[in-house]
């Protein structure tokens, strides 16, 4: 028999009680965040304006800088706001939907990499192929199979995970709410829906890692295949920020589910939780912009031709 309570809210545990320590953090997150939200927008926009972008891989560089604005912002102002306000709460309706967004969102990246992996695979190995198999319409047609599968994953993930009953302490040991913390929570010992939950998301993750890992091999040895050295320099230069995200993705992605469920502290928990939700969006748009001249070359045909650098051009000349 269990004492089952109506939960109405969640406490999140913070970096630290020292309160210098809170602003320290508070700080910190503020600048990856602003480093993040500048980074993915301006990546957003450039390949939105930008006409010689309107290729079906920056279309879905379009998409994942989307994801990932939306990832870190679904965890991040919120930290912040408690660090600063010492105010941890948040409501039953409010974690819930932390845990479907990231869910979402994370999944859907995820997908949107595994279908960034077959443009490049189509472009480099089957290049006379190229623009009939990623057409507009594939492209879109892959876009919305990664959202909707990703939101699917989130509706099941969300309801599942708070379809259980909760007793004893609310307290959750992160700075936003996931899955694990949660479940932790629950009084129930054995949870089925988390079983297929974790089956499925297992299967999904590896799925797309094999994927991946097969359009790379393919990649490869069609890259070395080639006679000329400009032209494997080319069609490396256009793999490696895909394939330096992909490996991160996953590198933070497994730390977070091999991890110990006990017996690691709740600091390494959260410093751990940090790599795979802050980090990532906060370096993708840095990777794909110091390794890619297309999208530093849009960046300042953009800035140029910007009112505000156009107003400026205006200014000096009078």
């Amino acid at each position: 028999m269990f004492n089952v309570t109506k939960v109405t809210e969640f406490l999140l545990l913070g970096f630290s009680e020292v309160r210098e320590l809170q602003l320290v953090h508070a700080a910190m997150f503020l600048l990856v965040y602003l480093a993040a939200l500048t980074g993915n927008l301006l990546i957003v926009a450039v390949t939105a304006l930008d006409r010689r972008l309107h290729t079906p891989m920056y279309f879905f560089l379009r998409n994942l800088s989307i994801l990932d604005l939306c990832l870190i912002s679904v965890t991040v102002p919120k930290s912040i706001h408690s660090s600063l306000t010492d105010h941890r709460s948040i409501s039953f309706l409010g974690c819930a939907s932390q845990v479907f967004s990231v869910v979402l969102f994370a999944t859907s990246e995820l997908f949107v990499l595994t279908a960034m992996s077959y443009d490049r695979y189509a472009a480099i190995c089957l290049p006379l192929r190229y623009e009939v198999l990623m057409d507009r319409g594939a492209c879109s047609k892959m876009a919305a199979a990664s959202w909707l599968g990703g939101g699917l994953f989130a509706v099941m993930s969300s309801s599942g995970t708070f379809s259980l009953p909760f007793c004893g302490s609310f307290l959750i040991p992160q700075f936003f709410c996931d899955i694990a913390s949660v479940v932790r929570l629950s009084c129930s010992e054995t949870h089925p829906v988390i079983v297929v939950l974790l089956v499925t998301g297992t299967l999904s993750g590896v799925f797309c890692f094999v994927s991946i890992l097969v359009s790379y091999a393919r990649i490869f040895w069609a890259v070395l295949r080639m006679p000329a050295h400009e032209g494997r320099a080319k069609a490396f230069s256009t793999c490696l920020p895909h394939l330096t995200v992909t490996t991160m993705f996953f590198t933070t992605a497994i730390f977070a589910t091999l991890k110990p469920s006990s017996g690691s502290s709740s600091a390494l928990d959260m410093v751990l939780s940090v790599f795979y939700v802050v980090m990532p969006p906060a370096l993708n748009p840095l990777i794909y912009s110091l390794r890619n001249r297309d999208v530093k070359a849009a960046v300042g045909r953009v800035l140029v031709g910007s009112p505000f650098t156009q107003g400026r051009k205006l200014l000096l000349l009078t």
